[in-house]
């Protein structure tokens, strides 16, 4: 039982729920006060050294949430169990659990191996890649902020390939991809929050992602959205310092092992 059974269908949830949480959660960002003291760059590095006015980077996301959601209604219309009724038989909450790890794991390998490539491909970096490190102080709303290929190729096909392979229902998927959603958005937030529940449970947080995209750390710590055990296995693991800075907040500094 879901709060929207009755009202439409997981489908449907599934296909629109993840661009709504997405604006909700990275508009919330957006709308905090400054917190000079919580973020990971100054403002006047976030105004410096980003290369992409706002505007643009609110019309490419919107962008890439419509191909994803062309996607992901084809998708749901074409891996339908539905009876006559419209009723999908739901599995055991253990068997959902299940699906959701195999689901994270897949996205997991695609969105490295897909990530490094584009970085260590010239061609690809230089004429796809780079749209999004235009962004190199990341914020919350940027965090779809991609050229069009690298947005079917690395968030679109990699959530589709991990639907898939974990055989889940639309269902779950509607939880699965709005947890997907707010992690991506919360590793781009710029921010280090007390009590942040992901920066708890996972390495590969805010501070981690922020290595990414520092210049100097451009070719290290691709994974994404939630572990970072492709890297450490590959020896692209960077580790850093988080650092407090005396004018307040904090800086992320790559420590080399």
């Amino acid at each position: 039982m879901v709060f929207w059974e009755g009202y439409v269908s997981d489908e449907a949830m599934g296909t629109v729920a993840p661009v709504v949480v997405y604006w909700l959660y990275a508009g919330f960002y957006q709308l905090l006060p400054p917190l000079d003291k919580y973020r990971l760059h100054t403002r006047k590095e976030e105004e410096e050294k980003n290369a992409v006015p706002f505007v643009s980077v609110v019309r490419g996301v919107l962008f890439q949430q419509l191909v994803q959601a062309t996607v992901a209604k084809l998708l749901f219309l074409l891996t339908s169990t539905a009876d006559a009724s419209g009723t999908t038989i739901q599995p055991s909450v253990p068997v959902q659990l299940a699906q959701f790890i195999v689901a994270m794991l897949v996205m997991d390998a695609w969105q490295y191996f897909v990530h490094r490539f584009m970085h260590q491909n010239k061609f690809l970096y230089r004429h796809v890649h780079s749209q999004h490190h235009r962004l190199v102080v990341p914020y919350a709303i940027g965090a779809l902020y991609n050229h069009p290929l690298e947005g079917l190729l690395l968030d679109t096909f990699g959530g589709a390939i991990s639907f898939l392979v974990s055989g889940m229902t639309a269902r779950t998927a509607v939880v699965f991809f709005c947890f997907a959603v707010i992690k991506t958005v919360d590793d781009h937030c710029g921010l280090w929050l007390p009590g942040n529940i992901f920066h708890i449970f996972f390495w590969n947080n805010s501070a981690y992602h922020d290595i990414h995209h520092q210049l100097q750390g451009t070719k290290y710590n691709y994974s994404q959205p939630f572990f970072a055990n492709w890297d450490k296995l590959l020896g692209t693991h960077m580790p850093y310092d988080l650092l407090k800075r005396p004018e307040g907040g904090f800086e992320v500094r790559l420590k080399k092992d």
